[in-house]
């Protein structure tokens, strides 16, 4: 039974949180890192603490993304992991949303997922090798009222990974999708003391994404449901 051996990860909207978690993970086991951002000044530390190198991008550009991943290959070296992790919203009533700001949350959440997918298999279909992992949320699976914009884009975005691990997954690239059912814990955002655990913890969540990355390839996971031991679904 091979285990799959990865070497270098890209993660895409990296930020604190769950992405952070990703990136020290990954470190922990030697893997050499990239993170991508619109904004790269918020990754030094994370960078510093893991000897990730930052790039920048507008991952809903075409260019871009197709820029990142040459820049990539060449100071580090082609993904063989790549983490989905970007997503916009546009909340509101659903008389009043701004059709721009609509295409936007849209764009970012599923068109980028698209645009950063397709170089990644473009540089791991030759091996025969790779994964690529989405970040979805609650909204994946259910639409919440105010809030059609992240629907749309987190349906389409698991419309995308179910259509990928279909058609890439016998060329030996897994795809997996992960829907976060429930609220991350942050340095801002705790929970309440009668309530232990009723939040995801960043760290959980990443563990989960290496058991996945380490699963044989007689038992691959296309999805996998993460949420809190209180949360109702």
């Amino acid at each position: 039974m091979e285990i799959p051996k990865y070497k270098i990860a890209l993660i895409v909207g990296a930020g604190e949180g769950l992405s952070a978690s990703l990136a020290r993970l990954f470190a922990k086991q030697n893997i050499r890192l990239a993170l991508a951002a619109r904004q790269i000044e918020k990754l030094g530390a994370l960078c510093n603490e893991t000897g990730a190198g930052a790039f920048a991008c507008d991952a809903t550009k075409p260019e871009e993304v197709e820029r990142l991943f040459g820049l990539v290959e060449r100071e580090i070296g082609a993904p063989d992991v790549v983490v989905y992790n970007a997503s916009a919203r546009a909340r509101g009533a659903f008389t009043d949303l701004v059709p721009a700001e609509v295409a936007h949350a849209i764009s970012v959440s599923a068109f980028g997922g698209f645009l950063v997918a397709q170089q990644a298999v473009k540089r791991m279909l030759p091996n025969r090798h790779g994964a690529i992992l989405f970040t979805g949320a609650s909204a994946s699976v259910k639409g919440y009222p105010q809030s059609a914009p992240f629907a749309m884009g987190k349906f389409a975005l698991r419309g995308l990974a179910q259509s990928m691990a279909r058609e890439l997954s016998p060329q030996g690239i897994h795809i997996a999708h992960f829907v976060i059912d429930g609220g991350i814990r942050s340095a801002a955002r705790v929970e309440a003391a009668d309530r232990p655990d009723s939040m995801l913890d960043p760290d959980a969540i990443a563990q989960s994404y290496w058991n996945v990355l380490q699963q044989p390839r007689s038992a691959w996971t296309w999805e996998l449901e993460l949420r809190p031991w209180v949360e109702k679904f």
